[in-house]
């Protein structure tokens, strides 16, 4: 083996060491997180929430509002506008829910009443047991 092929050789060892330092870490960083979080259900007391009224909370890392309508009891739907991802305020005047970026109109259903909103807010399972609200 001459001086100059083991020179060669050498380099390209180093070079595909080095190569491999900046690739690994890059991989690991843009590769999707293997987490998985159990989902809890969220319990919330019939009392806190008057009829008419709305409460904000967090189940499960998503933003949710519960309504209490005095026509259909307890309501859970996402506060994330189907539009782009803004939160929605309840309006309890109006019985509705706004969007406060771009004027995006929900029923107490979730159902798009007026504004770009291209499909209903999200619903989700809800049950009562005595005097608790249950988000699963």
């Amino acid at each position: 083996m001459t001086r100059r092929s083991l020179l060669k050789s050498l380099l390209s060892y180093l070079g595909l060491a080095a190569l491999f330092t900046f690739l690994y870490p890059a991989y690991k960083f843009l590769s999707p997180a293997n987490i998985f979080a159990k989902k809890k259900p969220f319990t919330i007391k019939k009392t806190e929430i008057p009829e008419g009224e709305a409460k904000d909370v967090i189940v499960n890392s998503n933003p949710v509002i519960i309504i209490n309508s005095p026509s259909q009891g307890f309501i859970a739907l996402s506060r994330v506008c189907t539009h782009l991802g803004c939160l929605v305020d309840y309006d309890k005047s109006r019985s509705r829910l706004v969007c406060p970026c771009h004027a995006a109109q929900f029923d107490i259903d979730g159902k798009v009443i007026s504004g770009p909103a291209p499909r209903p807010l999200t619903r989700f399972a809800l049950t009562t047991e005595g005097d608790s609200v249950i988000i699963s």
